[in-house]
């Protein structure tokens, strides 16, 4: 890890010590090397400092390390040390993208003048990346997150915050939620460069739990004929999702557990501590303090995990998105089946609307798949699908209703009941009932 702003490589001790004493004097952290092969692998495209280096070196030259770096950051600003002899070499290495040149023997305040616009430089280019990635970010957070309801606008924004936070995340929600994307994504949104590595912990036979999370050697059991990496290891440097984590078996939480703290682990049949550095995302239907209290969850598993949560709404309760997710997920299917889609009438959208969805996202995007190939049942079918229940029409419009006036008064409740002329004591019994959530700003 690179926790310097200034990298030094000369091979000339008091030319190098020179260097970081007239950095030093300015409160620029510098650290020196003698030779390109001493300086810690590391990206460099995420240095947010600057390199300095002398043309002439031990091992490899400055101009070809400088066509290294150039090739992994092209932003990268390199200052050149050359000596006399050297101007002209020096020259062409700005011509290809150095950032600067300096002449020895050469003053400390001159030298510490050109590192500081140098990193000036820097600093400017690694903000505009970082715009960059979050305007990207921004417009394909809503392309895969869909809707409008204040619970996935807030959804959205929660998602960006924990996604560059490298902490360990819960995801709860009912079944067909979207846990696995909202975990995909904050993995995308992480930067990390390792996989996303998913495991389905209620997909797994007992006996093979051990040897899927952490591998085993060859010979560690009968059966075990050569080597197998598992899913721990495999999420290095990327993010390990465990979904239903509830359906873990308890003789496996307590190993799980000392990964967590440790991150470490052991291969079956091996002795060998191997270091892991990996982000865990669980996911859950279920209440793990409840089951905890049960004795049927680990409670310091628990807590260990839900560090940093993130609960998913189900479809029920935000139903004034159901038309536009309906809509994607048509466009969706058609592109992938290269069907045209067929247009999509008001009478769908009122079915759809007044379905209670226990499937929540995931049956709705079924349902769309079967509205392009024309399958006449479900929900939104136009036929076979039976009379709608005005009961449930009139909720879903009286719940969009009461989310847009809210959201027009920005969360105020006197001013929302005013503006619906309603009593504030019916508006607050709707909005627990329709389970409505409130954003006062």
């Amino acid at each position: 890890m690179l926790d310097h702003d200034v990298l030094v490589i000369e091979d000339d001790e008091d030319v190098r010590l020179g260097c970081l004493q007239a950095l030093a004097l300015h409160n620029i952290k510098a650290i020196g090397y003698e030779a390109v092969e001493n300086v810690p692998r590391a990206p460099m495209r995420d240095f947010p400092g600057i390199i300095v280096s002398d043309i002439n070196l031990p091992g490899m030259d400055g101009l070809s390390y400088f066509a290294q770096l150039k090739d992994k950051d092209p932003d990268l600003p390199v200052i050149m040390i050359t000596g006399h002899g050297d101007i002209a070499t020096a020259v062409q290495a700005m011509r290809d993208g150095a950032y600067d040149f300096i002449e020895k023997p050469f003053a400390s305040q001159h030298f510490a003048s050109v590192v500081q616009r140098a990193l000036e430089k820097r600093r400017l280019a690694m903000e505009v990346r970082r715009l960059r990635r979050q305007l990207a970010a921004m417009g394909d957070i809503e392309s895969r997150i869909v809707g409008t309801s204040q619970a996935i606008v807030e959804l959205r924004e929660l998602v960006q915050e924990l996604a560059a936070v490298p902490t360990d995340v819960m995801i709860l929600g009912e079944t067909g939620t979207g846990k696995e994307l909202i975990a995909r994504y904050l993995h995308d949104l992480s930067g990390r460069k390792g996989p996303f590595v998913a495991l389905n912990c209620g997909g797994l036979p007992e006996t093979l739990f051990e040897s899927e999370i952490f591998g085993h050697e060859a010979g560690a059991f009968s059966g075990a004929t050569k080597q197998r990496i598992g899913k721990v290891e495999y999420a290095n440097r990327g993010t390990l999702f465990l979904d239903e984590i509830e359906s873990m078996p308890m003789s496996m939480q307590v190993k799980l557990l000392r990964v967590l703290q440790e991150r470490v682990v052991e291969r079956l049949g091996s002795n060998k501590v191997i270091p892991v550095d990996f982000r865990v995302i669980a996911a859950t239907k279920a209440d793990l303090l409840q089951l905890s209290v049960e004795g049927k969850f680990r409670s310091d598993l628990h807590f260990r995990l839900n560090i940093a949560s993130i609960e998913l709404p189900p479809l029920r309760n935000r139903r004034e998105d159901i038309p536009l997710l309906f809509e994607h997920f048509v466009d969706q299917a058609a592109l992938r089946l290269n069907r045209e889609p067929p247009p999509i009438r008001e009478q769908v959208i009122l079915d759809l609307m007044a379905h209670n969805w226990p499937g929540n996202v995931r049956e709705l995007r079924n349902q769309a798949e079967r509205f392009l190939l024309g399958l006449k049942s479900g929900p939104g079918s136009e036929a076979g699908s039976g009379p709608i229940s005005l009961t449930a029409a009139v909720e879903s419009f009286e719940r969009s209703l009461i989310q847009e006036e809210l959201k027009r008064n920005n969360g105020n409740i006197s001013r929302t009941a005013e503006a619906m002329m309603i009593a504030k004591t019916t508006l607050f019994d709707k909005i627990r009932k329709y389970d409505i959530r409130i954003r006062e700003t």
